[in-house]
């Protein structure tokens, strides 16, 4: 049994919340994070700080990768993408903590695409059709996970990426946990075996966690967005 949190960036508050709610009621429970830790809301540096402190088990999100990009090749079209994509709250939150800025660059750097686990198959995006053949071809049983974290590193930077793409999801046998595509509510689509977390926390609505069992959901717990997180002062 895990839990899964959906798309956080930036709301340290509610985050801390939710995570106590969350811990209070399975105290032994592992926790992961479909990524998209910065960004939007206020506190992007803390809420990086929080995930490493309390040993979250965090995927890439296209946010985190932008941000990366922007210090480590200031010249790419990420770096300039991140511009247009909420990228003044995270400055302004290391700007309070310039001495964290580098250690959180190399987290971030180093963190997984996916999570293959027992209960679910974790990711940012999800997995596009684009790579259907590949997941035809090979169990999602663990032992090909070296390979397709290879694969899907390689497109990071394309539509269809697990850290991007927002339809034509593929059913790979295995419940898939993602976020990115915003839900007012969290959502499940059958066809594509797929569970959407991301419930808009950054956009005023809540921040989401749902508890898995061997590819079943068997609980979420929701905490609305604390006005601290993302009130523009």
């Amino acid at each position: 049994m895990i839990a899964v949190i959906g798309d956080i960036h930036g709301c340290y508050n509610t985050l801390k919340e939710l995570y106590q709610q969350v811990k209070t009621k399975y105290p032994n429970i592992e926790v992961y994070s479909v990524g998209d830790l910065v960004d939007r809301g206020n506190f992007s540096c803390e809420t990086v700080h929080f995930c490493i402190s309390n040993n979250i088990k965090v995927c890439m999100g296209n946010h985190d990768y932008m941000f990366l990009q922007y210090f480590r090749e200031p010249f790419s079209a990420m770096a300039k993408a991140w511009v247009y994509n909420g990228h003044m709250s995270t400055l302004n939150s290391y700007k309070n903590n310039p001495q964290s800025l580098e250690p959180h660059l190399d987290y971030v750097e180093k963190l997984k695409l996916f999570y293959n686990t027992n209960d679910a198959f974790i990711c940012h995006a999800g997995i596009s059709k684009v790579y259907k053949k590949y997941f035809s071809q090979y169990k999602i049983d663990g032992t090909h996970d070296g390979f397709i974290e290879k694969l899907l590193s390689q497109d990071l930077e394309k539509d269809h990426s697990v850290v991007w793409v927002r339809e034509n999801l593929i059913n790979i046998g295995k419940l898939q946990i993602i976020g990115h595509t915003r839900k007012f509510e969290t959502m499940y689509d059958k066809s594509s075996n797929v569970y959407y977390i991301d419930t808009g926390c950054a956009y005023g609505n809540k921040l989401t966690a749902v508890i898995v069992n061997e590819n079943e959901i068997i609980d979420q717990i929701q905490v609305p967005v604390f006005t601290e997180d993302i009130i523009q002062y």
